[in-house]
């Protein structure tokens, strides 16, 4: 995040700009909201004048028939109010919502944002609603400025040198907040962090009670757990207390206000008399002094919600990396869907290979480890497999050819034609990825399978089989109704693993990438997948990221990497005579021969 401080009144008119016409119809509700008292004014001081011969007023029927007017015609005014303005917060709040979630999508799909999923929650649940708390505000303050002239207009009438002093209390409240406007802000951080740090520490220790069991780590964890949320006790107590106070300073300032002033005024303001006011003025401009003083408490709790709602803002411009406030404020219309670009075809050459990179580079820029100018051809039904030890650039490579991660340097072809944006490119039908740890939902199977995708149920099956999961799935009490769990919980690493290979090839995908998808399952297993995968279609093209020896016999191409760069390339069997590397990972039971796709022998690899 910039820096640059985030204009705050900016940030809430360019919200407003948004919904003009709903924010002018539920403002304009408001402003009569608080403008309608001035009409009980009126008729309290044409009432009280009437008791004293000073005015012809109404008689007492008529009186209750117009303050049961004024009540009814109140009630519907703050019902419309009401309904209008809960739409225009709701679509406010989702909308920022939307261009955080959409933005966060643009983001490298490896990197899209370094906080925790709790930390992240945070942001979209409380700092979106800090921000449209102060948003609400403002037709509050609009109803209250009108109300206030309206009223300041019928005070000149009545005196105007007394109505030149009800200013102060309001000038003050802006001096409360100027010279407190940054303790304001650090109080809001603060206790805005502690709450992140309690979410994102919550959502992290569910997640991994497995490992907090077996390191018998429970009273550390639930010790740390405490020390955070006594922490977030202090922040938030402060926090709210300091803005109770707030609240009570500006409250008892414009009351006081309007003491000193009712005193100060008391000899102007005579009631009666030669030059005198009469009761019903002197009423009226007590009631209407009360309406102006009420705007100064308004004005204060407005700019002290404008401070709280400035961090909010700059938490979640944080949050969407490489993005300002506009982005955040974007205009969205929320009854269209969100339509995902789809990369144009290419013009493609059938004896090119289907995937080629040349100079490809990458570098972490935290620990500057990546990939060095990387060169890899994968011609359409090869099986090309990365190796290397751990940290040689093996994961790095197939995400910079994915666009999960911006390259550096280097260019991307697809069936020889330059891919701008890989990004946005290598997606289905083209490509499909299974990361080291796939992920699943809190759902069933079919739809962990499906994700939307409309399959019927004898293809959904054959996939299944190929994945050879059929029988774990005839296992299964509801089949593929099961419920997987949070994160796939209810099922084994191989079955996780199996079933995000099933999701790929749902989609019929020209290249599937696999990040060593076969490291929880034993070796029969992983033979038998490698062949359901080839034996389905001849064209069938693979990169996948492997040390098991059934992927690494099987493979028409292994290419071996150490420290980022390529170090050597070709078959198992030639690897093995030429590269001192290969052979040290391998160990001493050498490939005497390579299996193909199409050798009957091929279900026992090794």
């Amino acid at each position: 995040m910039s820096a640059e401080r985030i204009p705050i009144w900016r940030v809430v008119a360019r919200l407003i700009s948004n919904t003009p016409g709903r924010y002018a119809a539920s403002a304009l509700l408001w402003v009569t909201i608080w403008t309608m008292p001035l009409v009980i004014g009126l008729v309290a001081a044409n009432f009280f004048d009437s008791l004293t011969g000073d005015a012809p007023g109404w008689n007492l029927p008529t009186l209750v028939a117009a303050i049961w007017g004024y009540v009814l015609a109140r009630i519907a005014v703050i019902l419309l109010a009401m309904r209008a303005h809960s739409s225009l917060l709701f679509r406010t709040g989702a909308g920022m919502r939307r261009s955080m979630l959409r933005w966060i999508y643009t983001l490298p799909g490896a990197q899209p944002v370094r906080e925790t999923p709790g930390e992240v929650v945070s942001r979209f649940r409380d700092d979106i609603n800090h921000t449209v708390e102060a948003y609400d505000f403002t037709v509050d303050l609009i109803g209250a400025l009108v109300s206030a002239a309206v009223a300041v207009s019928v005070l000149v009438g009545i005196d105007a040198r007394i109505t030149a002093i009800v200013f102060t209390p309001i000038l003050a409240v802006i001096a409360i907040v100027s010279r407190l406007g940054t303790r304001i802000r650090r109080y809001r951080k603060e206790a805005r962090d502690a709450t992140e740090a309690i979410t994102g520490f919550l959502g992290e220790m569910l997640s991994s009670v497995q490992s907090v069991k077996v390191a018998d780590a429970e009273r550390p964890m639930v010790g740390h757990f405490v020390e955070l949320n006594g922490f977030r006790k202090k922040m938030m107590v402060r926090d709210r207390t300091f803005s109770a106070a707030l609240e009570a300073v500006f409250h008892n300032t414009v009351s006081i206000g309007t003491g000193l002033i009712l005193i100060l005024a008391v000899d102007s303001l005579g009631v009666g008399g030669a030059g005198g006011l009469t009761v019903g003025e002197f009423s009226l401009f007590v009631y209407l002094l009360g309406l102006v003083i009420e705007s100064a408490w308004v004005i204060g709790l407005f700019l002290a919600r404008l401070r709280q709602a400035e961090v909010s803002v700059e938490r979640k411009v944080e949050l969407m990396r490489g993005a300002d406030w506009r982005d955040l404020t974007a205009s969205i219309s929320l009854e269209s869907r969100i339509e995902i670009a789809h990369h144009p075809e290419l013009a493609g050459d059938d004896t090119s290979p289907l995937v080629s990179v040349r100079g490809l580079s990458y570098r972490y820029p935290s620990s500057g480890m990546g990939i060095i100018e990387v060169d890899l051809d994968v011609p359409v039904g090869s099986f090309v497999v990365v190796t290397g030890k751990i940290g040689s650039g093996k994961t790095t490579l197939l995400r910079a050819i994915l666009g999960l991660v911006p390259a550096d340097e280097g260019e991307l072809r697809w069936k020889g034609s330059v891919v701008d944006d890989p990004a946005a490119f290598m997606v289905p039908p083209r490509a499909t990825y299974t990361p080291q740890t796939p992920k699943l939902f809190s759902m069933s199977l079919r739809d962990n399978l499906l994700l939307g995708h409309e399959v019927d149920e004898e293809a959904l099956r054959r996939v299944v089989e190929t994945v050879t999961m059929g029988r774990d799935v005839a296992a299964m009490v509801e089949g593929f109704d099961t419920l997987v769990g949070p994160r796939g919980v209810r099922l084994s690493g191989g079955q996780v693993q199996r079933t995000a290979a099933a999701r790929m090839l749902i989609r019929s995908p020209e290249l599937l990438v696999f990040d060593d998808l076969s490291s929880a399952l034993d070796v029969e297993t992983e033979a038998e997948l490698w062949e359901g995968l080839f034996a389905q279609d001849p064209t069938t093209t693979v990169l996948a990221v492997s040390h098991r020896r059934p992927a690494l016999v099987r493979a028409d191409q292994v290419v071996v990497m150490d420290a980022g760069r390529v170090v050597a390339r070709g078959t198992a069997a030639e690897l093995v005579r030429s590269s001192a590397m290969f052979r040290q990972m391998w160990g001493n039971d050498y490939p005497t021969r390579k299996v193909h796709s199409k050798d009957p022998g091929s279900g026992s690899p090794v």
